[in-house]
């Protein structure tokens, strides 16, 4: 049966099959089993390695190159324990013999044992071993011994190897492309040509702290992103995401097309504390895709939309992605300024995704819910208003000026209590006395104020009164393991990308390609503005085209080099490239770092690769392609609105150009003008059908909108004045009686 006609009955899956779609479709959540003995240690391992870094993230970090040198040898301990070596539908099976150890070949054991010795060998070397020779670490850089350049090289390969395991082939291909650049700079061409890294110096600079793979990218996810994944993960564990999702229920369900509209609002809500699309979709689309295929959807069109709504998780404040925390650091902006900068290119995504499902269930004669379907909302309130708690502790924690990894902290223990501590079992008050004390003792020593204080005490006292089922010690245990594994991947791709870092900033590739960017656009846009000046009108400056040019350039590259590649790993590459391009035209740093963050998250539902829109098939069971297809053309929001703040940085409230609320007011109203002809124009329905001539003046229209300036949006109205008339005449008609 094709997935557009649909039965009534639709068969919900097993909490067993989610599980299995997630492990399928998200990289981080497919390990190979092992024997039971060897299971136990690993918990041990990712229980200590969450504990630890939980516990330095509210008290004291370590010294960087120790902190980022435990964080690696977790990582290669579970990489290579949970991700085989090639991956086939045989390789997770458990699997034992004389060449296993639980499970795992001696020979992913021996580059364990490597990987762990070469991340914790710089904090051990790092004062100096004399009776091995080895100096203090500032007389070795740019000259590393033999030591280092046996632990640099080790490290370098199998850190492009656990990437390789947990995303595939792709970015360690790509990274290998930048190493190569490096060492072999005088053969490439034209102004790509460089003297050449030496190979001894290279490993230094990319084993050594500062740059390389102990910079900023592994700095960032091991001491800000996993906290937020945790708190993430904690937080649905507890109930947050399911109040969530009941919330969007009330909300949205009993309008015309409730299901969909709930998905959206529901994804809308839950991408504020889960940065993972795949995640995301699963978590919301379990109970929003079957619902939306009752009510009459067909099945690719409900998976594209919990794909384009849940990619929304990695742009959405205050929990981004962690490429958002990424940013922070490279623009050295509080981590603050980046989520109010995000607020309205959210709203336009989620405002794009809304009107498309709003307008398909118009012209589908969908109806909403009916009010016995919807969730009452004094019951879900009275049985889930606790899990809001470490939400609001970890929000007002971080507007207060902390760091996030302390906002992060609170978050997680007010999680912890929400979820483990009730009153009416004293034993239990132990996790809420433990807090308690640990904002006391940071009143005491100045840490925090009095008001953070108050807030944080009440907080964890009112959590206590949490009427939901108690979560047990082992339950939060597993949780927490979860979180790790969820971790992984990211941490993998981190480590492996700042290799990218050190090489961008050793050969100065960036501004090179930067430049070539814009050369090339700027001779283009003088080819066009020739042609067009041959007419007697000028209807750009060849300014504006140019940048034109450069940002459709940069977001082509940003889409084509996304298929499969990690949003944070394809944003670090290519806002080197950006950045300087951008900047020679004027647009601020601000802009041009979201423009590429959102055609990195665009990257994840544009078809071949599409993990989230596959994901979301898969519960739909509807044409994987067909399902991308969907998502894309749902998400065409976050596909027109990187052109909006780069044109009108505005949109993005603190951009160095200032802030103006009548500008604001006007361009936020002409780029949701240009959203919603967009929409009109895919789904083929604004006030009645639209024909397909009226479908591309909508859609002409909608992209003039887009930059927001009078002349563009008298342009815009001038072009979709037919379909807007026609439309109106049509629908007129249908309302007049017989």
């Amino acid at each position: 049966m094709s997935d557009t006609s649909q039965n009534t009955e639709v068969q919900e899956l097993t909490a067993e099959e989610l599980e299995a779609i997630e492990k399928k479709y998200d990289e981080g959540a497919a390990t190979r089993q092992v024997s039971p003995g060897l299971a136990k240690v690993l918990r041990f391992v990712a229980l200590s390695f969450a504990i630890y870094h939980y516990l330095t993230a509210g008290f004291s970090l370590p010294p960087d190159h120790w902190h980022m040198g435990w964080h690696l040898a977790g990582l290669f301990i579970l990489t290579y324990a949970l991700f085989p070596m090639v991956k086939t539908p045989t390789s997770f099976d458990l699997k034992t013999g004389s060449l296993r150890l639980g499970g795992v070949p001696y020979l992913d054991v021996i580059l364990m044992i490597l990987g762990v010795s070469s991340a914790l060998y710089l904090g051990l070397a790092w004062r100096g071993i004399p009776f091995l020779g080895i100096e203090e670490q500032t007389f070795r850089m740019g000259a590393p011994n033999q030591y280092d350049m046996f632990f640099g090289c080790v490290l370098i390969l199998l850190v492009l190897d656990i990437a390789r395991r947990t995303l595939g082939w792709v970015l360690p291909m790509i990274i290998c492309v930048f190493m190569a650049y490096a060492l072999f700079g005088p053969i490439f061409p034209g102004i790509l040509q460089h003297p050449g890294v030496k190979f001894r110096t290279f490993v230094s600079s990319m084993y050594f702290p500062q740059e390389g793979i102990f910079g900023v990218t592994l700095w960032v996810v091991s001491t800000i992103v996993f906290h937020f994944v945790l708190f993430g993960v904690i937080a649905q564990r507890t109930g947050l995401g399911e109040l969530f999702i009941d919330n969007a229920t009330i909300l949205a369900g009993r309008y015309t097309g409730g299901p969909a509209k709930v998905s959206v609002v529901s994804s809308a809500f839950f991408g504020t504390i889960s940065g993972s699309s795949v995640a995301n979709t699963v978590s919301t689309g379990a109970l929003t895709i079957p619902n939306m295929k009752r009510l009459g959807y067909p099945g690719h069109f409900a998976g594209g939309v919990e794909a384009a709504a849940s990619a929304g998780g990695q742009i959405t404040p205050p929990i981004m992605g962690a490429a958002a925390f990424i940013m922070a650091e490279f623009l050295e902006l509080p981590y603050t300024t980046i989520i109010i900068a995000a607020i309205f290119p959210a709203i336009l995504h989620y405002v794009g995704v809304f009107a498309v499902v709003h307008l398909m269930a118009r012209r589908l004669k969908l109806k909403g819910l009916g009010t016995d379907m919807l969730p009452k909302f004094k019951a879900v309130w009275r049985e889930g208003w606790a899990n809001i708690v470490p939400l609001m502790g970890l929000l007002i924690v971080l507007f207060n000026g902390y760091t996030p990894f302390m906002s992060a902290f609170c978050g997680i223990s007010l999680s912890i209590i929400a979820g483990m501590s009730r009153r009416r079992e004293p034993i239990t008050l132990i996790y809420s006395a433990a807090f308690i004390a640990f904002a006391l003792w940071k009143f005491s020593n100045g840490g925090f104020g009095p008001i953070i204080t108050a807030l944080l005490v009440l907080g964890a006292a009112i959590a206590t009164f949490n009427p939901q089922k108690r979560i047990t010690l082992s339950e939060m245990a597993e949780t927490f393991e979860t979180g790790v594994k969820y971790a992984l991947a990211v941490g993998a791709a981190s480590a492996a990308v700042g290799i990218v870092v050190g090489v961008i900033n050793t050969t100065g590739i960036g501004f090179r390609i930067g430049f070539m960017v814009t050369q090339g656009a700027s001779s283009l846009g003088s080819d066009i503005y020739n042609l067009f000046s041959l007419t007697g009108f000028e209807f750009f400056a060849i300014e504006d085209l140019t940048l034109f040019i450069s940002l459709v350039f940069i977001a082509l590259a940003c889409i084509l080099m996304g298929a499969g590649i990690p949003t944070t790993a394809l944003y670090i590459m290519l806002v080197s490239v950006a950045q300087p391009a951008l900047a020679q035209l004027g647009v601020p740093p601000i802009a041009s770092h979201m423009f590429v963050l959102y055609y990195g998250v665009v990257a994840e539902i544009t078809p071949p690769v599409c993990t989230s829109a596959y994901a979301a098939a898969a519960i739909a069971n509807s044409n994987p392609f067909r399902t991308g297809i969907s998502a894309f053309t749902l998400g065409l929001g976050k596909v027109v609105a990187p052109m909006a703040f780069v044109y009108a940085p505005v949109l993005l409230i603190v951009s160095s150009t200032g802030f103006d609320l009548w500008e604001f007011t006007y361009a936020a109203a002409s780029c949701i003008a240009g959203v919603i002809a967009l929409s009109a124009s895919v789904v083929g329905y604004w006030l009645a059908p639209l024909g397909r001539i009226y479908r591309i003046l909508l859609a002409i229209a909608g992209i003039v909108f887009i930059a927001p300036s009078l002349q563009a949006d008298l342009a815009a109205l001038l072009i979709a004045s037919p379909a807007v008339i026609t439309q109106v005449i049509t629908r007129r008609k249908e309302g007049a009686p017989a």
